[in-house]
């Protein structure tokens, strides 16, 4: 029986989701540029399922059962564009070419109109879980014509996530809407780690908890409504020791965080937009900050600060646990309405719900709180901001004291946390019923003569502020 799919690309993330894909009785083709790898895929792995490999791009292509679908698991950029077109004089109309990178969106959009063109399907398909999720069960976010997600979807369900029997994969929309849900959730996933990271600095800095102490404070957050991927794996990462020193293990990590770039995309794009992705840029720009170790070695030489703890540590491990809540409440609803308004823009017809429902397994920020967020969007599909949602009405305002606590005394024992005090502020900005935009109005007015408008009667008017200083109608 000829492979039903092909794998271009064997890196850990293409070998494992070829191997996923074959453990489900799933004939697969196999290429890499690098046949060593190929050979070693096959040494290490070939008898755990219906591997094809090959070597030379022709033999890949003509192995695969018409019409061919084709993974490709390459770095994102100018390798999928060198790859697609090493491809190309191969492929027959009706072909479909699969996108499993993380791929910039416009990017995608750009090779489905080019593809399509040509007579040939193209999905971008975010993939979400690293190396694990890849092996057991990613969670999958396809995007491209429907028919040609159809053609695929008996595959993508199978090897997915599964939650509660159903598959973490669903259609999200035409030409980039997959690669852009991705992108989001990557950006989510940036706040939500630096959420974690400050709620362990600050019990660190102003407690002085010890990794080991906070490790086990982590796992009892596990068994609440904090219950997710990233606060279990956060306390495996505390209470690692190493080797016969018994020490931390975090303690000897370089504080220096990297990145790939998606979180970035989603505050560029989220400007564009003009939505607030505070505590999303905040990470991104924490990230950065922590990138200039050469400059905050000096500065912690020259800057003075607090030398304090917190003043009254009784019920404050708490009240971190509530902020870290709400403030992750805050990344998910922003990253949400960012997903809204990009359909708005590109047209796709995304189901946000579904998305969330994805989102359950298989990725790096699935977490139980997801079923929530599922329900706020089952009930109001077209609900502006998950904070209106009645559930999360209820619960962030049940602990927005202990948030402004644990804000307030970071500021004043002088630990930074910067995406929990600017998703506090987007909280409280989001709330007001009159915000002090009309100043910011008065002022441009005044210097450049943008204009503004009146809550008491319709129009836009221009003050003459240094001739007469009358108001002028400015339609």
């Amino acid at each position: 029986m000829p492979p039903n799919i092909g794998v271009y690309g064997l890196a850990v993330m293409g070998q494992n989701l070829a191997r996923n894909i074959a453990s489900h009785g799933i004939p697969v083709a196999l290429y890499n540029r690098t046949a060593a790898r190929t050979k070693r895929m096959m040494e290490e792995h070939g008898k755990e399922g219906d591997f094809t490999p090959t070597y030379e791009v022709k033999e890949f292509v003509g192995a695969i059962e018409r019409p061919r679908s084709i993974l490709l698991m390459v770095k994102a950029g100018e390798p999928v564009d060198e790859a697609i077109a090493e491809l190309r004089p191969f492929l027959d109309p009706g072909d479909t070419l699969i996108d499993g990178g993380n791929s910039y969106f416009a990017h995608t959009r750009r090779r489905s109109i080019d593809l399509e063109a040509a007579g040939f399907s193209f999905i971008g398909m975010g993939v979400s879980g690293g190396e694990e999720g890849a092996l057991h069960g990613p969670s999958l976010m396809p995007g491209g014509t429907r028919e040609a997600y159809e053609r695929l979807e008996p595959i993508l369900t199978r090897i997915a996530a599964q939650v509660d029997g159903v598959p973490c994969c669903t259609y999200i929309g035409t030409d980039g809407a997959g690669h852009y849900v991705k992108m989001v959730h990557n950006g989510i996933e940036y706040a939500d780690i630096q959420l974690i990271a400050e709620a362990y600095d600050f019990m660190r800095q102003a407690l002085e908890l010890e990794p080991t102490q906070q490790a086990e404070i982590f796992r009892t957050w596990n068994e609440g409504d904090l219950d997710s991927y990233l606060i279990q794996i956060t306390a495996e990462v505390l209470s690692k020791q190493e080797g016969d020193s018994g020490s931390p293990l975090v303690d000897a990590i370089l504080d220096e965080a990297q990145q790939k770039g998606t979180g970035k995309w989603t505050s560029q794009h989220a400007l564009d937009l003009g939505v607030p992705v505070t505590a999303i840029t905040e990470a991104v720009f924490a990230r950065f900050l922590s990138a200039q170790k050469a400059q905050r070695m000096r500065a912690s030489s020259m800057l003075p600060g607090p030398r304090l703890t917190a003043r009254d540590s009784d019920g404050l491990v708490d009240a971190v646990r509530d902020a870290l809540y709400a403030s992750k409440v805050v990344a998910y609803a922003q990253g949400f309405e960012q997903m809204a308004a990009a359909a708005g823009e590109f047209g796709w017809d995304l189901d946000l719900g579904a998305i969330a429902t994805i989102w359950r397994g298989g990725c790096i920020i699935r977490a139980r709180f997801l079923n929530r967020i599922k329900e706020a969007f089952d009930e109001h599909s077209n609900l502006p901001s998950l904070l209106l949602a009645s559930y999360f009405v209820e619960a962030v305002g049940r602990v927005q004291d202990p948030w402004r606590r644990v804000v307030r005394d970071a500021v004043e024992v002088g630990v930074p946390t910067p995406a929990f005090s600017s998703s506090l502020a987007y909280y409280d900005g989001y709330r007001r019923q009159r915000s002090p935009a009309n100043l910011i109005q008065g002022l441009r007015d005044y210097f450049g003569a943008h204009t503004y408008r009146r809550v008491d009667r319709e129009g836009s008017f221009h003050m003459r502020w240094g001739q007469d200083g009358n108001e002028a109608s400015a339609d």
